[in-house]
């Protein structure tokens, strides 16, 4: 199973990641991690760098042509032999990556998710959406020592917001697999989460105890 966790900087994605790989680990479920790129196609790992520091591409096609390429070797070499070992949560995955895209080259969210979900090794059994709201998300990323990113820029932050509802329901229609979408917003969220996404992996680990 191909859990992927999806939304906003500072929505309690890595804490959501880190609750649940304890979480599993305390349960005696192998559960791998990984990220959103392979970076391994050097010209589209350019590309992707860029783009993560908001600078488009040249044209939409060349940004989603780069796009394409690693999630494809993401899915050839990383994604699909650590799959064969267990469950695997990935923190960011295709909807991130639309995102980015559509955002930066001013296109419908839906037209990148559709390509990107062509990558069929790529998709993730279930996506958790963290919505939590972009002010509470802005005020945590004010507590972290670090600089801010250009996904962490308030304005850009709202506008990802709103594409990740569009390229999650676009997600849905298109590969008919589920989106969990629910806030990270208390303890008592991260709770529900954590046990939600835990149970599925847990399902996918040991498909017998469904019986």
């Amino acid at each position: 199973m191909l859990l992927a966790l999806e939304g906003i900087a500072g929505a309690g994605k890595s804490t959501l990641r880190d609750r649940l790989l304890a979480d599993a680990h305390g349960a005696h479920i192998a559960v791998g991690h990984i990220g959103q790129f392979s970076w391994l196609p050097l010209p589209a790992t350019r590309t992707l760098i860029a783009l993560r520091a908001g600078r488009p591409a040249a044209t939409s096609d060349q940004a989603l042509t780069a796009a394409h390429t690693d999630l494809r070797l993401h899915a050839r070499h990383n994604l699909t032999p650590a799959l064969a070992r267990g469950p695997l949560v990935a923190d960011r995955l295709t909807l991130s990556t639309a995102c980015l895209l559509a955002m930066l080259h001013h296109r419908p969210v839906g037209d990148y998710v559709r390509t990107l979900a062509q990558v069929s090794a790529a998709r993730a059994d279930l996506t958790v959406l963290v919505t939590t709201s972009p002010d509470l998300c802005q005020t945590r990323l004010a507590r972290r020592p670090t600089a801010r990113r250009f996904a962490e820029d308030p304005a850009t932050a709202l506008c990802l917001a709103d594409l990740y509802e569009h390229a999650a329901t676009a997600w849905t229609d298109i590969t008919g697999l589920p989106v969990l979408r629910h806030p990270c917003t208390t303890e008592a969220d991260l709770d529900l989460l954590a046990a939600s996404c835990l149970e599925r992996l847990r399902e996918a680990a040991w498909p017998a105890a469904r019986i």
